[in-house]
Parts: structure tokens; C-alpha cells; sequence
């Protein structure tokens, strides 16, 4: 079984402070957080398999070490609903990044669960000078991007500290249930946040995580990471 502290050891083998992206995905899921279901293909062949494996729809990113944003050079495709639209998908990506961004390593390409879309949440930590690992948890989209609706608890976390900090943005309401819209999983979010804290206070190597989209379904149906980004100190 692989340990967490082998996946960061490999990054640094490699000169590497960034996680991949199914190294992340990997991480979370020694720490026992929901990811949507993925595998790394490294040929057209192992892409359809592994597509096949995980149940359509499916979505296909380009694993880089050298690519920060994969949606600028035609690194990912979207709602990929059968294995012929696969093989096309995997090509594609392979045929973009040698176009736009020349001289790139590719890892492989992953092949990810396409998560059903709705409620979206975003869980970070990083590594503070001063006060040591710091977790944020926010609502998505406008809420953290233009209000700043976020909350900040420095870890290791107890649960009364995750319903503090859940309870303590603007937008918690959103998460009760709003105007017809149903009250979210937060149990399921609880262990997420209480997962990254954990993590982060584990493993002194990383400086930030960032999982972000965190799909929260309606109460009893859970949650999803869909997207997971690790840093390590330099």
C-alpha cells in the first residue's frame, strides 16, 4: 500500500513541488476523502479501459508537470460519453499540448468520473509562518471569488471547530436549505474539512491544498472532490 509520505518523496525525487494531479486525488483518499473516481492513462488504449471501468460520463485532463492550466492549451474535455469519444478526446489533448505548449512533459492523461453537477464548496489549508497550518472552508463560486465569504481555523481541528467554521460565513443558509433548494450533506463536509486538517498537520512537507470543486450534495447523498491541488515547501 502506498503511504502518504511516498507520493510527496516521489515529487521531490523528481524536483517537483507540486503535486500531480492523481497524486493529490491520491493523498485525499489515504486520508478518507471522497474523490470522484479517476485513473491515470499513459495510452489511447488505457484511457478507453479505464473509462469503461469508472462508468460514462467521463471527463479527460492532461497530467503535466509543466502545464498550471490545462483548460489554456486544450487539456481537458468535458461529458465524454463513449469509448469511441474517448479515443478522439485522449488524441486531442496529446495533439494540443504539443501544439500550444511545446517542450511540455505529459505524465499521462486522467480519466475522471464526471460528477453530477450542484452545490459547490471549496476546503484549502495552507502552511502559515506565524501561526502553523491554517484551514479555510467557503462556499463556490461568487461567494469566495467576490465576496471573500470565507472561514479560517488554524488545525489539528475538532468537530466543534469545523461546525464553527461552517456555520460562521454569510452564505451558510445556502447549506439549511434556501427557497426550494434542499439542505446539503454536512456531515459528509465535516469529515472533509476534518480530513485536510489531519492531513495538513501530518505532513509539515506541504504548504497549501486547495480542493476546489467540492461537489455538496443534498443531505444523505454526500460529497465529492472533483479537483485537488497540493504545494509543497520549497
Amino acid at each position: 500500500m502506498v503511504e502518504p509520505r511516498q507520493i510527496l518523496e516521489r515529487a521531490r525525487s523528481e524536483g517537483r513541488l507540486k503535486l500531480l494531479e492523481h497524486e493529490s486525488l491520491k493523498l485525499c483518499e489515504l486520508y478518507g476523502l471522497p474523490v470522484a473516481k479517476y485513473g491515470l492513462a499513459t495510452s489511447e488504449e488505457e484511457a478507453v479501459t479505464l473509462a469503461n471501468d469508472i462508468g460514462f460520463p467521463v471527463v479527460l485532463k492532461v497530467v503535466s508537470p509543466d502545464i498550471s492550466h490545462k483548460s489554456d492549451v486544450g487539456g481537458v474535455i468535458l461529458g465524454i460519453k463513449s469509448s469511441e469519444e474517448v479515443r478522439r478526446a485522449y488524441n486531442a489533448i496529446v495533439s494540443n499540448v504539443f501544439t500550444r505548449a511545446p517542450g511540455s512533459r505529459i505524465s499521462g492523461v486522467l480519466v475522471q468520473k464526471m460528477a453530477q453537477q450542484d452545490l459547490e464548496v471549496i476546503v484549502g489549508g495552507i502552511r502559515d509562518k506565524v501561526f502553523g497550518p491554517v484551514v479555510m472552508f467557503g462556499l463556490g463560486g461568487i461567494f469566495v471569488e467576490v465576496l471573500k465569504d470565507v472561514s479560517f481555523r488554524v488545525a489539528p481541528l475538532t468537530e466543534a471547530d469545523v461546525d464553527d467554521m461552517i456555520r460562521e460565513i454569510k452564505g451558510y443558509r445556502v447549506l439549511e436549505g434556501y427557497r426550494g433548494s434542499p439542505p446539503r450533506d454536512l456531515e459528509s463536509l465535516k469529515k472533509i474539512i476534518l480530513g485536510l486538517a489531519t492531513m495538513i498537520s501530518d505532513l509539515s512537507e506541504i504548504e497549501a491544498v486547495d480542493l476546489n470543486p467540492v461537489i455538496l450534495y443534498p443531505q444523505g447523498k454526500g460529497a465529492l472532490i472533483v479537483d485537488a491541488r497540493i504545494i509543497l515547501g520549497g
